[in-house]
Parts: C-alpha cells; structure tokens; sequence
C-alpha cells in the first residue's frame, strides 16, 4: 500500500473513533427542565420565608402542595397572623382564601406577577408555573464551566400578543436542571429584579435549589428568602387538594 493511502485510511480511522462534538441542548428543554426539577409530576414542600428590610425583619411558614404543571395549593401557618391565608390555582384561575374575612377571591391571573403576601416573591416564582414555557420563546445565549458543571443562559422573550408582564426573562440553568439565576427586563428591557439560588444540597432525591433570594435590582438591601427545608416528588395526591372546598375548609392530609 503506498504512502499516500495510508496516510488517508489512518485520517479516516482516527475520525472514525473521536468523540462527537457535544450538541448545544434545546433551550426549551432546558428550561422545561430546570421547571421538572422544581415540581416533579407532583409535589409536597414545606418552605420557610424571610421578608428583610433595613429596619425590620418577618418570618414566616408554608406548606405546598403542586400538580401537573400548572395546578398547585400553597397554605401559610405561622406566624399565627398568617395561617391558614391559601392561594390556588387552577390552571389560569387563581383564588385567594383569607380566613379572618372567611372569603374565597378570585383574583385575576396578572396577580401571579404581582408581590405576594407582602415579599419581593411573586406567586409564580414560588410555583413555577410553566407561562415561561407557553407564553415565551426560548433561545439559547451563552454556556460557561462553574463548579464542575455546565451552565447555560437562556433568553426568554414573549410570543407575539401574549399577555405577560416581563419585556423578558433571562435564566441561568445548571446542566443537571437546576435553576442557579432568573433576571426580570421591563417592557424597556431593563433589569428589574432577580432570584439567585445561594444554597444547592440534595432534597427530596435530587439535587435542590434549597435557599433562593430575590430583590429589586435598584434595592439589594430589600429581600426575601425562601428556605425549602422539606420535599416530597411525584407522589400520589388526593384530588380534593385542589378544590376551593379545601382551600376554604382544610382536610386533613398526612406527608409521606
């Protein structure tokens, strides 16, 4: 065999047997994802909240319950104050329980962008609802090496005549699907708030953004805090949890 063949055969070998280059992951699936990774097909969280301000802080305690991946319940129960305040949702509809007025209120579904219970949370970044999914298109920016992990930006901007109040939403996603980042742009694209996960530790089976943060860029001095400190995933629940009977009137319901 001449020279020149075998250069080209040993060339086509050597192809033959190198690693693929490693294909860029879909945005969508990503941030569809990092959404699993919060809820499962189903959940029971217990959270702690810190609301801090310079002259005062507030805590509080909720339990949570989520199905599929838009229904979820959340229930306060402490401070004393608080308990027993509810919200559901239902795919888009929301209702409110306050148990000093014994009222139930639907509130329009905007609500789930505005602050909620007096925090720097809103309702849906505390469900993670799947509007992000649904209402916004996902396009992949940026990935860089942090902590033995690849993490990915992942722009997020509205679909043509969608109802959403973020001009769009940039994340930051862990290659095992955990949310690390997610920054808020007015309709001017401007950034107005961001929730940074700060604490990462097994919880319920899998890796767990446990202790998350969020603040008004103008105001870092103002935040609040949720710390998960219990979950349970893709767990069989009860249908009455999400009725506006329960969420009037609590059943009784045991964690597994």
């Amino acid at each position: 065999m001449n020279t020149p063949i075998r250069s080209l055969l040993i060339i086509i070998a050597l192809f033959a047997v190198a690693p693929a280059a490693t294909a860029a992951p879909d945005p969508t699936q990503l941030v569809k994802g990092a959404l699993h990774r919060w809820r499962g097909d189903s959940s029971y969280t217990e959270v702690a909240m810190t609301i801090h301000r310079p002259d005062w802080q507030r805590d509080m305690t909720m339990v949570s319950w989520t199905r599929g991946k838009s229904d979820s319940l959340v229930r306060f129960t402490q401070p004393p104050g608080d308990a027993g305040n509810a919200t559901l949702k239902l795919g888009q509809a929301l209702w409110l329980f306050n148990p000093k007025l014994n009222q139930v209120i639907r509130l329009p579904f905007s609500m789930m962008a505005q602050n909620w219970m007096g925090s720097d949370f809103t309702y849906n970044d505390f469900v993670k609802s799947d509007q992000i999914v649904n209402d916004y298109t996902q396009r992949l920016d940026a990935s860089e090496s942090r902590d033995g992990h690849k993490v990915y930006t992942v722009t997020c901007l509205p679909k043509p005549d969608a109802a959403v109040v973020w001009g769009k939403q940039v994340l930051k996603i862990r290659d095992d699907h955990v949310l690390l980042e997610e920054t808020f742009f007015d309709q001017d694209m401007k950034p107005v708030r961001r929730l940074r996960t700060t604490k990462i530790a097994p919880l319920g089976g899998r890796p767990y953004p446990v202790v998350m943060r969020v603040a008004k860029i103008a105001t870092p001095e103002r935040w609040t805090e949720m710390r998960y400190v219990r979950a349970v995933f893709d767990l069989k629940l009860p249908g009455y949890l999400f009725t506006q009977s329960n969420l009037r009137n609590p059943r009784p319901w045991r964690a597994p």
